[in-house]
């Protein structure tokens, strides 16, 4: 089994599909968490109707900080915005395998109407299936340190994000 925590900027929206992507994919071989290097405090509304409408329980989602997942000892933290990628992380991840899934936030294009709403929601929770169903294929559950932190930047390159 592998933990991975997934990491965005507000943990709102891309972390928090990741996070519920993976466990879902992986039940019983990965175990996934979301967290913020500056949390909104509240998982985005257009993120909990996406998951709601696909029949997918929100309870207990929230957004919340890296600081708070130090006992969660991530084997794998897997930045998915931008923003996030640069930025420090906390001290306690230390040698950490980190990979970098960069993915536009689907909830900016609810200003374009429901329909490319939708259309951007899955677009990026389709690229997070595929990448997260690689590296389970690969095995990547049971790899750590380098080998792991290779094989999600590899599964990045050979997946990417398509509109």
């Amino acid at each position: 089994m592998i933990k991975i925590l997934f990491v965005c900027t507000h943990n709102a929206c891309r972390s928090v599909l990741a996070e519920v992507t993976a466990n879902r994919l992986g039940a019983g071989r990965i175990t996934a968490a979301s967290a913020g290097s500056a949390p909104a405090g509240r998982v985005h509304p257009l993120t909990l109707n996406y998951l709601s409408s696909r029949n997918i329980a929100t309870e207990g989602l929230k957004s919340q900080g890296m600081d708070e997942f130090e006992d969660f000892a991530p084997d794998l933290v897997i930045t998915v915005c931008d923003r996030a990628a640069g930025e420090a992380c906390p001290l306690w991840l230390g040698d950490t395998a980190k990979a970098h899934w960069g993915l536009p936030d689907p909830s900016h294009a609810g200003l374009e109407g429901d329909d490319a709403l939708e259309q951007a929601f899955d677009a990026v929770v389709d690229v997070l299936q595929r990448r997260i169903q690689a590296l389970l294929d690969a095995n990547g559950d049971s790899l750590l340190g380098d080998s792991l932190q290779a094989l999600a930047a590899q599964v990045a390159e050979q997946e990417p994000y398509r509109e």
